[in-house]
């Protein structure tokens, strides 16, 4: 089986990197703005350069286990592998939450907007017509998957381009071009750390890309090269696209006074600043953009199922196999697009919530790992490099992810803590079946 996969690792640096940032959904800024505008009190972002200063910290980690491991699984695999398969296996089930809710918030997006264009369709049979096709393409080679995340990724930085010069013109010509270069989008008004850590935990989410990047080291030329730089330019590049246009909208618009929907503020976003036709226009592309990212989250979350199957904490004779012609975790790829249909029964702001929880916990994670496996295990303390790597680096990132644990959402922290829970409940009861099958071949 192991052959088998290695017959497919075809993808190349650029094209990892752009499974990666469309994963992060670049265009979410529009749909988180509102939201963290309101908790940020008009700081935007500030949030996301908080939010890009944390995980650059982190992607540093993750880069630092992809140069040293082949290994596929991101968290999963970088914490069994430094602190052991116990600790691996919770800090994996506290992953999948997030791996298994992002391809349905992509769901639950497309569903959105194709509603509101072509309102007459129900929502429900949208959300079956989006979970089928991302599902449909997953069950195919990574190389289609790549290269359908570069057209529909492409497009939509178009329209965002777009967006920045109708933001530019009309603040040009209302107030004045010498407006457009203040930094009033930073610095305007009040600031307060709390309400700008808090919008920085909401904001990680959208970074995951490049956690979720690590899992595709079986399919990929050059692991130990590529993926670290993978992670580190999803990073970068996707964190610029979020700062600038998150920028633009601010400046555009330096509270939420005009939106009616706060929390849904992207159709009057960009129908203010471009008007109807541009809103129109700007829906279709928001639809590639979220079709780009529930490729790439589906097929991360397919990957990490079938490496977890693979080290049987589910079953691996349906999670832990790839499918003989396609080369794919086929039984994953449908597990994850089942998932993806319960999109018709909830809501963004109840989704985006729960995800974090996940997030923080593997970037906890990995850091710690770093600490453990090269200052602990391997004692690389010698010298100043050395210490600075294997010691103040991950404590620098522990404790800034620390701050954004501080204030995360409750309804997250009651959920994950839930969701955790039924994590102990799958330990206890793999540890007691595999006592029973001791005992019974003993017998």
């Amino acid at each position: 089986m192991e052959q088998q996969s290695a017959s497919f690792k075809k993808l190349s640096l650029w094209q990892v990197t752009v499974i990666g940032i469309a994963y992060m959904t670049p265009m979410t800024v529009f749909d988180t703005f509102g939201i963290v505008s309101g908790i940020t009190h008009g700081h935007v972002p500030l949030a996301y350069l908080l939010a890009l200063t944390t995980m650059l910290l982190t992607a540093f980690s993750y880069a630092r286990f992809s140069k040293h491991s082949e290994k596929a699984g991101s968290a999963y695999t970088y914490t069994a592998e430094s602190i052991g398969p116990k600790s691996g296996l919770f800090v994996g089930w506290c992953t999948l939450l997030d791996y298994l809710l992002l391809p349905l918030i992509n769901v639950l997006l497309a569903a959105i907007y194709l509603t509101a264009l072509i309102p007459s369709v129900p929502y429900w049979c949208w959300v079956i017509v989006s979970a089928g096709l991302v599902t449909l393409v997953n069950c195919f080679r990574i190389r289609l998957l790549a290269n359908l995340s570069l057209i529909f990724v492409f497009a939509p930085i178009i329209l965002m381009i777009i967006f920045v010069y109708l933001v530019i013109q009309g603040i040009g010509s209302t107030q004045g071009y010498e407006y457009v270069l203040t930094l009033n989008p930073l610095w305007t008004g009040p600031q307060e750390l709390l309400p700008l850590v808090a919008g920085a935990s909401v904001l990680c989410f959208s970074f995951l890309g490049f956690d979720a990047v690590t899992t595709l080291s079986n399919e990929t030329k050059n692991p130990t090269k590529t993926i670290p730089y993978a992670v580190l330019l999803t990073t970068l590049f996707g964190g610029l696209i979020f700062f600038t246009a998150s920028w633009f909208i601010q400046l555009y618009y330096p509270t939420n006074a005009r939106f009616q929907h706060p929390s849904e503020a992207l159709p009057e976003i960009v129908l203010y600043v471009g008007g109807a036709l541009f809103q129109s226009i700007f829906l279709c592309g928001q639809i590639m953009n979220t079709v780009a990212s529930g490729l790439a989250s589906h097929a991360s979350a397919s990957r990490l199922l079938y490496i977890m199957g693979k080290d049987n904490i589910f079953p691996q004779k349906y999670f832990g196999t790839l499918h003989a012609s396609l080369g794919t975790p086929f039984f994953s790829v449908l597990f994850v697009g089942f998932i993806s249909l319960s999109a018709m029964f909830l809501n963004l702001a109840q989704v985006i919530s729960l995800i974090s929880f996940g997030a923080l916990v593997a970037f906890t994670a990995v850091n710690f790992s770093v600490f453990v496996r090269f200052y602990i295990k391997e004692k690389q303390r010698s010298g100043f490099r050395n210490k600075f790597f294997n010691l103040f680096l991950p404590l620098l990132s522990v404790i800034s992810i620390a701050c954004l644990w501080i204030n995360l959402d409750s309804s997250a922290l009651k959920f994950g803590s839930f969701w955790l829970a039924m994590g102990v409940f799958l330990f206890i009861y793999k540890v007691l079946r595999k006592q029973k099958i001791h005992l019974t071949n003993a017998y």
